[in-house]
């Protein structure tokens, strides 16, 4: 019976060997030690723990849990179904401990995410008369999870032991510290590997993906074309460099790996095909998406739906979003919290407000609740459209599922009843927060929501708020002061903000603040003090120009007018307004004669202006 049994789990026959064992257990032929380790693989292999514990039950009539080689595979089982309290029982119970009993423990404790008792079993391994192998240490590393001291400790160890550059181990070490984000110490164990496998070039490839060096990703795929290895690149391999190439948008290696996925008759590999959805998707060739999708059919489960159907959605190709919506339940799945957010999300972004709501109400009936980011752009798609009902109907089933505290949540419902008009009810929201979160986007979204309607004293009472509660501003904070501080008028206010930005804030003005301040200055008519504002500007954009003859041609100052024209016309050659304006500015003042003449520098250039024209509606 044992060498059957051992026979059928070596050739992955689970469900056999099982049979084979309840057929020979009901005829009373006794087992032995070896019988009962492949068994309890065979258990963890087929996800069967109430099978699993019945072999426990039958181990201990026999009476060999006392046996290592029998109790360290029963360990191992209960780590993999994940149930920590009986295996941890088993190994305190063990007349004696081995290596591979504790190689087995601390894998396991380190697999189910428990670092901490992982290192206290290897606390054992040092203690006693036990020299750690590359399994151990290979198992250790795993628990360090993103502790890069405890990593290095390990290292240590594997240096003195010597076995630093064995594959197992050398893997484990750049896994690691590719989750501790510390990828050049990554790339050096890697370089230093003597013999390296797909397996060491997949945890390298995954660890410059995890850390945003796709390119370099490439490079190193690129270098596995190259070697010789034993083994070829396995799906692993291409779901890591299909990933990069989607974090570059470089379609162009995108479909080069397509190609060889097409040749290694991989093709029909969920993930992968998963993951080449996606990859054409976000570089916006959703013709190419779905055709992969389509040549899925039969494999395709529901995160690959999710992926088409998001796809679609950030493509603008909502009718077909919505017709693949409808054909899940044909395939026999059902729509979860991704499928309908991705519905909701892509309706918001793409304004269309009414369908995002109608997704919304769908989703509800399906008894779901959507998620705070639904939720969020479904308020944004509120805003646009200044649906207020829909809006409050939403506010209402933020409070029912008590989400009102979540600060973007909040931000979202403040934007929202300001771009509705409601800055009253906007205001009520932001008051019931005591102690006011330090995002400056939640006081962003009541700056510029007071700007846009018209309430500039309000404000900049929340501006000057957000500095008593010493809450750091950031640009857009600065550009809608400022902007405000143009549009009425406060010049010493404005200056006052601006200079904080630089003394205090340490921040470098850009384009849009220094366009606000010379706006301003402009509109007083200290035409000369927004001239030398210009000046200090780097590389000054046609926009800040544009403004400052605008301001002129209020104070009609046709000196400084007509240096900003030329500048203006050396950013924008072939743009007539300049100078159109211009000698709006001199026949303003009665002087006809540098009024033709600008006027004649239109002909001689060949510019021409635009009629207007005026259109009437006939009903």
């Amino acid at each position: 019976m044992r060498q059957d049994i051992v026979t059928l789990v070596r050739n992955r026959l689970y469900k056999e060997a099982i049979t084979l064992y309840t057929t020979n257990h009901s005829s009373s032929l006794p087992p032995t030690i070896f019988t009962f380790p492949p068994l309890l693989k065979a258990c963890s292999k087929l996800k069967l723990p109430s099978q699993g514990k019945t072999i426990h039950t039958h181990i201990i009539k026999s009476g060999f849990l006392l046996h290592i080689y029998v109790s360290t595979a029963l360990t191992h089982m209960y780590m993999n179904f994940g149930f920590l309290n009986e295996a941890s029982k088993v190994f305190d119970e063990m007349p004696h401990w081995t290596l591979a009993s504790l190689n087995a423990t601390i894998s396991g404790f380190s697999e189910n995410g428990c670092w901490k008792e992982a290192f206290l079993v290897f606390r054992h391994v040092q203690t006693g008369l036990f020299r750690p192998n590359s399994v151990t240490l290979a198992s250790v590393l795993s628990a360090c999870g993103s502790i890069v001291e405890h990593g290095l400790q390990v290292h240590c160890l594997a240096i003195k032991l010597g076995v630093e550059k064995d594959a197992y181990v050398g893997t484990s070490l750049v896994t690691m510290y590719s989750n501790c984000k510390e990828i050049g110490l990554a790339a050096e164990v890697f370089g230093e590997m003597g013999c390296k496998s797909v397996v060491s070039y997949n945890a390298f490839l995954s660890g410059l993906v995890q850390n945003n060096i796709p390119r370099a990703a490439l490079r190193v795929f690129k270098e596995i074309a190259r070697e010789k290895l034993n083994e070829k690149p396995n799906f692993v391999t291409l779901l890591s460099v299909i990933s990069a190439c989607t974090s570059l948008l470089d379609v162009k290696i995108g479909m080069q790996v397509h190609v060889f996925v097409l040749r290694r008759e991989m093709m029909f590999d969920t993930e992968i095909g998963t993951a080449l959805v996606d990859m054409y998707s976000k570089c916006g060739r959703w013709q190419l998406a779905y055709n992969v999708f389509k040549g899925l059919y039969g494999t395709r489960n529901l995160i690959t739906w999710n992926c088409i159907i998001a796809g679609m959605m950030s493509n603008g190709q909502n009718e077909l979003a919505v017709n693949l919506f409808e054909q899940l339940e044909y395939e026999g799945l059902k729509a979860d919290y991704a499928t309908w957010n991705s519905m909701i999300n892509g309706f918001s972004q793409l304004s269309m407000g009414f369908e995002a709501v109608n997704f919304f109400l769908k989703m509800q009936l399906a008894g779901l609740l959507p998620s705070l980011k639904c939720i969020t752009s479904l308020l944004t798609a509120c805003s646009v459209m200044s649906a207020l009902n829909t809006g409050k109907e939403i506010h209402g089933h933020v409070i029912r599922n008590v989400m009102n505290n979540d600060e973007f949540m909040v931000t979202a419902l403040i934007d929202m009843y300001m771009k509705c008009g409601y800055s009253y009810v906007a205001r009520r929201i932001f008051d019931q927060f005591a102690r006011k979160p330090s995002d400056p986007a939640f006081w962003n979204a009541m700056i510029c929501g007071y700007g846009r309607n018209g309430e500039f004293k309000s404000a900049i009472e929340i501006f000057d708020m957000m500095n008593e509660n010493e809450i750091e501003p950031n640009t857009v904070t600065f550009t809608a002061v400022l902007s405000m501080c143009s549009h009425t008028g406060q010049i010493n206010k404005g200056s006052q903000i601006f200079k904080m930005m630089r003394k205090c804030y340490f921040m470098n003005p850009k384009a849009e603040q220094f366009g606000c301040m010379i706006d301003m200055l402009g509109r007083s008519g200290k035409l000369n003090e927004a001239r030398s504002l210009i000046n200090e500007m780097p590389e000054p954009p046609a926009s800040v120009y544009s403004s400052l003859l605008g301001s002129c041609v209020l104070h009609l100052n046709a000196e400084i007018g007509e240096e900003i024209a030329m500048k203006l016309s050396e950013l924008e050659p072939d743009n007539p307004m300049p100078f159109v304006l211009l000698s709006n500015i001199y026949a303003s003042l009665g002087n006809w004669k540098d009024s033709e003449r600008t006027r004649q520098i239109i002909d001689n250039r060949g510019l021409s202006k635009l009629s207007g024209f005026s259109s009437v509606g006939c009903s």
